[in-house]
């Protein structure tokens, strides 16, 4: 069985599908035993479901902004 540092370390893959089968047999295993990391798990997908409906940030005229930055980098080339 999978401690729980090794659980931690698995739960992104397992959440986003990543692992092999074998891998999330392990993981699935060491949930149905421990109550702190079904916990975590459960957090986590709470927080993916969050990030997921949060707008994202709008980027004020990307072109303008990246012609500024080569501007910039251009004048400071020696």
């Amino acid at each position: 069985m999978l401690t729980c540092k090794e659980q931690v370390a698995r739960s992104s893959d397992y959440l986003d599908g990543q692992l092999s089968f074998r891998e999330r047999l392990m993981v699935r295993h060491h949930l149905m035993f421990c109550p702190n990391c079904r916990r975590f798990i459960r957090q986590m997908r709470l927080m993916q479901a969050t990030l997921k409906v949060m707008p994202e940030p709008a980027v004020a005229d990307l072109d303008a902004l990246a012609e500024r930055l080569a501007n910039e980098h251009l004048k400071n080339k020696p």
